[in-house]
């Protein structure tokens, strides 16, 4: 079966792993909202944040920053007015800006894919605004090499339910599932949602993220790699057909 399309996973996919700890990006928030209480709001807002990303295996809906300032909020008390929320989810952004790099083989990597006529997609579990990772991919040239961008803070549910996987497929209108592709770095949220969505997968190894009991159609360790293993998909149908 040819393939028609190539969807990517954001964090630890097409960009570096960031190992950087919760808290280097809460505290700016926290310092803004309650410097006072520094430390206490600080903690309470990565507890909401770990228990977000939780989820994965549990409910698998989606949330946005500005719901999980507010759940901080309703935590230890704090009442924050909109412009509050909106100053804070600027630093947010900005403490993390320094620590967001893409992969240096991204850009050839979707730029080769796209040469074979495949169509790109992206397909990220994120509580950020679009704007915010809209801000990082256009800084690095990626923005214009893919051509539909989900995130699921704009999505009822997170991966790995079908259902984000589906409307990534509709985005690139793609009609048969088996004609895309999925590439990300988490057993669970990427190859289990996938195939379950009836996409191949491929697992981009990331010594960083929990294992899970589950066979990718494809392992990779770099994303250049992907170019080959498309290629023999490819070849493969073309012997079939």
């Amino acid at each position: 079966m040819a393939i028609e399309a190539v969807i990517f996973d954001w964090g630890g996919t097409l960009s570096r792993f960031v190992p950087a700890e919760l808290v280097d990006a809460w505290r700016l928030a926290a310092r803004h909202l309650a410097p006072e209480r520094e430390d206490e709001v600080t903690a309470a807002l990565v507890a909401v944040e770990e228990e977000f990303w939780a989820t994965t295996a549990t409910h698998q809906r989606s949330t946005t920053l500005g719901e999980l300032m507010a759940a901080g909020s309703a935590r230890i008390g704090l009442d924050v007015a909109e412009a509050l929320l909106e100053e804070a989810a600027v630093r947010h952004l900005d403490a993390w800006t320094e620590h967001v790099a893409h992969d240096p083989a991204a850009a050839p990597t979707l730029r080769a894919l796209r040469e074979r006529g495949l169509r790109i997609g992206l397909l990220s579990n994120t509580h950020w605004p679009r704007a915010f990772h809209e801000r990082f991919l256009e800084r690095d040239g990626l923005a214009e090499l893919i051509d539909a961008r989900l995130y699921t803070s704009e999505m009822p549910f997170q991966k790995p339910h079908t259902s984000a996987f589906e409307a990534a497929l509709r985005a690139l209108d793609v009609e048969r599932p088996g004609r895309a592709v999925f590439v990300g770095d988490r057993p669970w949220d990427d190859v289990v949602g996938a195939g379950r969505a009836g996409m191949r997968t491929v697992l981009r190894r990331n010594p960083g993220v929990p294992p899970y009991d589950v066979e990718p159609d494809a392992v990779i360790d770099e994303l250049l790699e992907l170019i080959a293993v498309v290629d023999g998909w490819g070849r493969a149908s073309a012997v079939s057909g």
